[in-house]
């Protein structure tokens, strides 16, 4: 069997390590990506102001890696809204995949300033600190937030529409600043824009947090479920794993495929109210019964209808393959949460 894109990539790396620099290393992504990377013995510098992540999730990574491994592991606790501190992170590195960022909407429309200084601000301290260390590559997490009001199903990355919350703003404009950088000074990067990614450490407290979490800490403990909407509203739900790949694709890509962005899905569509079924009977085979019924409450705020991705292009310029489905996903993730969260 001729060997993936993914896995050429990942014994290249074996084979040669590089340095790497993860933003928002004690988030959920960010943590996910720290472990692979030290799986594969990677050199890694991580940057966090705890903000939104968590030193649990840094513990958690430490007791999944050897103690070698672990040693090849440098963290800064500091705040991508102080340039010194993006300057002082990017020295000596190879490869930046930059996670940091205040996410969710509600909180944007919240909280719009702050979402602005990091997400805006704080980002353009990263391509600055980036482009003057002469990096090999710079990934950073992109949002589906971006395509807005386009109506237009699957979403494709040429084709978007009004933004719908701050946050949205944001994330569109760090694409844009990363097209002029490329143009006037080229600094090539790569965006991904994330649709719905779930999985470990994606933590489920708070007035911000993630459905998928959410409902299954909810479900775990006999709280009711609040569903925004009917339930018809749909989301292409993207397991980390599937995320991981994206970034050391894009990451070890050559020239030719930056300066672009992509969509990271798997390509499918799933309701909320199947969403909840699918949560459901994934804890009753983890042991946990879950027999009330969902409770329905008015739309949220800034929320789009219908969010599906097409994913042909990072398939065919990345030879990205997400190896999960939204089952497959919830199926592996589901042991962590029923430990986790119990």
């Amino acid at each position: 069997m001729t060997a993936t894109a993914y896995q050429q990539a990942k014994e290249s790396l074996t084979q040669t390590p590089k340095t790497w620099l993860i933003t928002g290393v004690a988030g959920f992504i960010g943590s996910n990506l720290l472990e692979t990377l030290l799986l594969l013995n990677q050199k890694v510098v991580g940057l966090d102001n705890f903000a939104t992540g968590f030193q649990h999730n840094l513990d958690e990574v430490q007791s999944l890696v050897s103690p070698e491994q672990w040693t090849r592991f440098n963290f800064i606790e500091g705040d991508i809204r102080e340039l010194a501190h993006c300057e002082n992170a990017c020295a000596g590195v190879d490869y930046v995949l930059h996670q940091a960022a205040l996410g969710s909407v509600p909180r944007s429309i919240a909280d719009p300033i702050n979402t602005n200084d990091t997400n805006i601000s704080g980002y353009l301290n990263m391509l600055v600190a980036a482009r003057d260390a002469k990096v090999a590559s710079f990934t950073y997490a992109a949002s589906s937030s971006t395509y807005g009001d386009h109506p237009a199903l699957p979403k494709v990355e040429n084709a978007i529409g009004n933004p719908l919350s701050p946050y949205a703003v944001t994330k569109y404009i760090n694409e844009l600043y990363a097209d002029v950088f490329s143009r006037t000074y080229g600094f090539k990067t790569i965006g991904l824009r994330y649709f719905n990614i779930f999985g470990k450490r994606q933590t489920p407290d708070g007035a911000y947090a993630a459905v998928i979490p959410k409902w299954t800490a909810a479900m775990i403990v006999g709280d009711e479920v609040f569903i925004n909407g009917d339930g018809d509203t749909s989301r292409d739900f993207n397991f980390i794993e599937n995320a991981v790949q994206a970034n050391i694709l894009a990451a070890t890509a050559n020239d030719e495929a930056k300066n672009e962005v992509y969509n990271v899905a798997v390509g499918g569509r799933t309701t909320l109210n199947t969403l909840f079924i699918a949560l459901q009977e994934s804890l009753a085979v983890n042991g946990v019964t879950y027999s009330q019924d969902p409770m329905y409450r008015d739309f949220r705020e800034g929320d789009v209808r219908h969010s599906q991705a097409d994913i042909s292009k990072i398939q065919n310029v990345l030879g990205y393959a997400p190896q999960f489905d939204i089952i497959l996903g919830i199926e592996k993730a589901m042991p962590w949460y029923v430990e986790s969260l119990s």
